[in-house]
């Protein structure tokens, strides 16, 4: 297979198994989205979903988060994980929106990373999810998954996510990461990882990747 024909068929596969794609993070406009997506370092979406409607009842807008206390906040999202840090930046992150932005969520990658706490992958996220702009956020599955496949070396995120945008096409990249990361958690997860479900390593994986899968699989000999 080439590059191309490896390409095409992950696509393929991928649109005939999510021909609609769940949002992993619950939200209803930018600024929820932001603060979810903040809320899900080192934690897992299922609990950021959890908590997300305790926080957002009390404050879905910046103006109303900068009301309460960063002890008010850090004691209602303490079960995502990080919650000292995560509450200072919450707040501190509303209150710049407030200062600088008329209170709402920039939309341009500059203006966004420039926000304390918001990386590049955040932002890529939210001009994604939010604002429909085509970008493509790196997530460990999809940086484990491209290795797997043999579309990117697997050095680092950001070498993966130029391997994705040069690979993929442009009007695909919104689709694709999401689509990609659920594959990730239910066909090609990190542990637990069985070759037979994973149709796309399956066909197109790295040789490496194949041949360790295989010798890991073989009975020890006594």
């Amino acid at each position: 297979m080439t590059k191309q024909e490896k390409v095409d068929f992950t696509i393929k596969t991928l649109q005939e198994l999510y021909p609609k794609i769940p949002i992993p993070l619950d939200h209803k406009d930018p600024y929820t989205l932001l603060i979810a997506v903040l809320m899900s370092a080192q934690s897992t979406d299922v609990r950021v979903n959890q908590i997300t409607p305790l926080l957002f009842d009390r404050a879905d807008n910046p103006y109303a988060m900068v009301k309460l206390s960063v002890e008010e906040i850090r004691e209602i999202i303490r079960p995502v994980g990080l919650s000292p840090m995560k509450s200072k930046g919450i707040h501190g992150l509303s209150q710049i929106l407030i200062d600088s932005h008329d209170g709402e969520v920039p939309q341009s990658f500059e203006a966004l990373e420039a926000l304390p706490a918001v990386g590049h992958k955040t932002a890529s996220v939210v001009m994604s999810q939010a604002f429909g702009v085509p970008a493509f956020p790196v997530d460990t599955h999809i940086h484990r998954l491209m290795y797997r496949w043999g579309l990117s070396n697997g050095k680092n995120v950001t070498q993966t996510e130029k391997d994705a945008k040069r690979l993929f096409p442009k009007e695909l990249w919104n689709d694709l990461h999401l689509q990609i990361i659920w594959y990730g958690r239910e066909y090609s997860p990190a542990r637990g990882w069985d070759l037979d479900k994973d149709i796309i390593t399956k066909t197109i994986g790295r040789k490496t990747v194949l041949d360790e899968y295989q010798k890991a699989k073989r009975p020890i000999k006594k």
